[in-house]
Order: structure tokens, then C-alpha cells, then sequence
């Protein structure tokens, strides 16, 4: 997806090994189904504040292109969140871009937006 200058990309610090919560493991499974489901180049899944989650996948059409991240948060909020906990996004890519993180920062200043590969290796997490 292409970043805007706006929103720059964001790298990602290491995670060790095993180190995501249980809860955040599940938005890793969730992240990489949406992923898969329609064969997109990411999967995201978010959070909210009384724990419900969103899937999605990115969307690129002629009129429309939002990342797998900004979708999800969208479908956050049209259901109702005002808080998010936590993220994950599955790419490709090593780094999260910069339009995904922007989403997720309006709704959260400091929730973790983890980054795993899609085999599901977590490749870091972006916290800022």
C-alpha cells in the first residue's frame, strides 16, 4: 500500500520469541485468515476496549485503497469502539506503514501494533 508523507512507515522493534499474550496470539490467527481468505497482499485484526475483535484485509479497487490495518480499525469504530488494545498486521513487508499506524494511533496512543510475517512469526511491534 502506499504511504503518504503524512504518515511515515513505521519499523517495527524486535519481539522476542513467544513474548505476544495469549489475547494478542489470537489477533495473529485472526490477521493471517482475513489474510488468506481472499488471497491479499495483508491481514490485520484489532482489539477493542471490551475485547471484541475485527478482521480485514487489504482493499485495492480503481475508486478505493485502504490498507488490511485501516480497514479494520474502520470496522472498529462502525461497531461502536472508542478504544483500541491492541493490533496486528500480516504482511510481507517489514515494516507497518504509516497510514495503518495513523488509524490506529487515533484510537490508541499507546497500543501495541505487532507485525508478523505470514507464517505468523511475529517480526516486532511497533509501540509509538
Amino acid at each position: 500500500m502506499p504511504d503518504t508523507p503524512a504518515a511515515p512507515v513505521a519499523r517495527p522493534t524486535p519481539t522476542a520469541s513467544g513474548a505476544l499474550s495469549p489475547e494478542d496470539g489470537k489477533l495473529v490467527v485472526l490477521a493471517r485468515g482475513a489474510r488468506a481468505r481472499v488471497g491479499a497482499v495483508e491481514g490485520a485484526a484489532v482489539r477493542d476496549q471490551d475485547g471484541r475483535t475485527y478482521a480485514a484485509a487489504s482493499v485495492a479497487l480503481p475508486s478505493l485503497t485502504l490498507t488490511a490495518l485501516q480497514l479494520a480499525v474502520a470496522s472498529a469504530v462502525a461497531a461502536g469502539a472508542s478504544r483500541l488494545e491492541a493490533a496486528v498486521v500480516v504482511t510481507e513487508a517489514s515494516t507497518l506503514d504509516g497510514a495503518g499506524h495513523a488509524a490506529v494511533r487515533d484510537l490508541a496512543a499507546d497500543a501495541p501494533v505487532h507485525v508478523a510475517a505470514p507464517d505468523g512469526t511475529v517480526l516486532g511491534t511497533v509501540t509509538q
